[in-house]
């Protein structure tokens, strides 16, 4: 994980990346838990308040219980299961750490590698993001490739399509 100086600098950076229809509504949260044992945290983003995602360090004891189960059937700790991943990804079943590590390295990519990132995170940060216009969304919006995507992730990018076509009666 690239390393970031404080949660301040880093929700700053994140905020002034979202797009104009949505700047005032979503919003990025991080608390980090420093009287517990490893400093856990708890991430979420939120729309107008309410929590559409969230990270948290009890989503790490669910991933580790997974791997355990998978390490008792094959004798393999591996993290990098593409089964685990993909129940991870359409459960989110993401730590705080995940979500951490998600913005440090969108913060450090171009906006159209983020849109294709095999991260989920990553490419809620990029359809969020100021810098995907309507030519890209309108793309996003004729493929449909996002309705293949878990729920927590797709109501990010109907959010920003819809923002960013209100007149769809007309489309």
């Amino acid at each position: 994980m690239n390393h970031y100086k404080s949660w301040s600098a880093l929700n700053k950076q994140l905020t002034d990346f979202i797009c104009d229809e949505l700047k005032t509504r979503i919003s990025f949260f991080l608390t980090r838990y420093h009287k517990v044992h490893n400093s856990y945290g708890r991430a979420a983003i939120l729309l107008d308040g309410r929590e559409l995602v969230c990270f948290s360090w009890t989503e790490m004891y669910h991933q580790e219980q997974d791997l355990h189960e998978v390490w008792e059937e094959t004798g393999v700790w591996d993290d990098g299961n593409l089964d685990l991943k993909e129940k991870w990804d359409k459960n989110a079943t993401y730590c705080d750490m995940d979500f951490l590590s998600a913005a440090t390295e969108f913060l450090q990519m171009p906006v159209k590698e983020a849109l294709n990132s095999d991260n989920y995170i990553i490419r809620v940060f990029a359809i969020l993001d100021r810098r995907v216009g309507k030519r890209t969304l309108r793309a996003i919006k004729q493929q449909e490739a996002y309705f293949n995507y878990p729920d927590w992730v797709r109501q990010f990018y109907e959010l920003r399509l819809d923002d960013a076509f209100p007149f769809r009666a007309f489309t």
